[in-house]
């Protein structure tokens, strides 16, 4: 109870858990990274085909989905503590079912392992919340923002782990693409036992009792029509800015490892590709944080679209053979992601209060997982039909479609001026 009365610890509380988060989401971007790296690589080894390379991250996505909505469920009745350990260890597990679908070749195994693994995902990505949930709305970008910066080094490790991990996995008799999986088991069940034992005191348990403390605010049933609709608004125009970006960067992303290896890239290559790419999704977070804290949400969402499109432009024209353009093209593309997720996601923090914010926040990344699942199975109709370049270019022009979300967004806050005056 010292933490509700005493605003220093509080204070202590906020540092220690964005420590806690910050550590886990190491473990948690290499679980993550690795699988993403290779999960087409291995479809097209055991289908045999380009045709359906793009269902690995439908289905990891999709599976996500429905992990998203269970782990804010289980956050908002239970704490971040037990919500984000049992994505993660769910997320472990369905790694090891890869793992064993490639050494017996079921491709039945293997979708239903990718949809568990999805579990992993979505604990990733629910984990930037933790950081938030003792933050004030001057901090909320950057609590976001420390979060994610962290998953750079699990992250970026990842991908450049896939040649060792393949040699060690072929040295036990599994499957060299398989082996990045093996690396992915290991670091979510880690990430989820960390935060099961360190996690505590639970912080969205303590930002609840905190709120309730407070009785000199202003009751929640007193609140206006005008912040209610505020709360909505803010809420549709986070998530819009979420949802655009996911399926421009998981489209764009799925299909650049089959592009490279059609133009005799080899498994290295794409490691480093992706590496740069999941770097610049996570390692520029920090200074992100502070951008959206000081310019502001809408500023940084219409960044998030020029850059997406920038993205889009580069990889399009890029020469098949030049890793350097590629390197770019992929760069961009996560910067663009990162803007609009930690753009989106301290919208809906900022429109939301801890007896609803877990459930909501997982809602809202039920649809940013279901959009990752569209883009990546339409990635690889799109090339098989067409080329890489046209996905691309699509790709680019799609991130267009957050600039009329932030006009209205702008004209919500006319009118609750214009309500406020009235």
């Amino acid at each position: 109870m010292d933490y509700v009365n005493s605003e220093e610890k509080q204070k202590m509380l906020y540092k220690r858990t964005l420590l806690m988060v910050s550590i886990s989401q190491i473990f948690g971007g290499a679980g993550l990274a690795a699988g993403v790296t290779v999960g087409a690589l291995l479809a097209q080894q055991m289908l045999g085909t380009d045709a359906f390379t793009g269902l690995p991250a439908s289905l990891f996505t999709l599976g996500s989905a429905g992990a998203a909505l269970i782990v804010g469920r289980l956050s908002q009745r239970f704490g971040r503590r037990i919500g984000l350990a049992a994505g993660f260890f769910t997320g472990g597990l369905g790694a090891i079912g890869v793992v064993i679908a490639a050494m017996t070749n079921s491709i039945i195994l293997l979708f239903a392992s990718l949809l568990i693994y999805g579990a992993g995902t979505a604990t990733n990505l629910q984990a930037r919340y933790a950081g938030t949930d003792l933050a004030n709305n001057k901090q909320r970008a950057k609590a976001i923002s420390i979060a994610m910066v962290s998953t750079t080094f699990g992250a970026v490790a990842g991908p450049n782990l896939v040649g060792p991990m393949g040699k060690f996995a072929v040295s036990i008799g599994v499957p060299a693409l398989a082996g990045p999986f093996i690396l992915s088991a290991t670091a979510f069940i880690l990430a989820g036992l960390f935060l099961f034992v360190m996690l505590n005191p639970d912080p969205l348990i303590m930002a609840k009792m905190i709120e309730s403390n407070k009785t000199k605010q202003v009751n929640v049933e007193n609140s206006s029509p005008v912040e209610s609709i505020k709360n909505k608004r803010g809420i549709a125009v986070g998530a819009a800015t979420m949802v655009l970006t996911q399926i421009v960067m998981v489209a764009i992303m799925t299909m650049t490892p089959i592009h490279m290896e059609h133009h005799g890239h080899g498994l290295n290559e794409v490691g480093i590709v992706i590496a740069f790419h999941i770097g610049s999704m996570y390692l520029p977070s920090l200074i992100t944080g502070i951008l959206v804290d000081k310019v502001g949400r809408t500023a940084m969402s219409i960044a998030s679209g020029a850059t997406l499109l920038l993205a889009g432009l580069t990889a399009a024209l890029a020469p098949s053979d030049s890793m350097i353009l590629l390197v770019v093209a992929l760069s961009l593309l996560g910067l663009g992601w990162n803007f609009g997720l930690i753009s989106g996601t301290a919208q809906i923090v900022d429109s939301t209060d801890s007896s609803t914010r877990a459930k909501t926040q997982g809602t809202v990344d039920v649809f940013i997982a279901l959009a990752g699942a569209s883009g990546g199975a339409l990635s690889g109709m799109i090339v098989a039909n067409s080329s890489y370049a046209t996905l691309s270019l699509a790709g680019g022009a799609l991130s267009l479609i957050l600039i009329p979300v932030v006009i209205w967004s702008r004209g919500g806050k006319k009118e609750r001026e214009q309500g406020l005056q009235m």
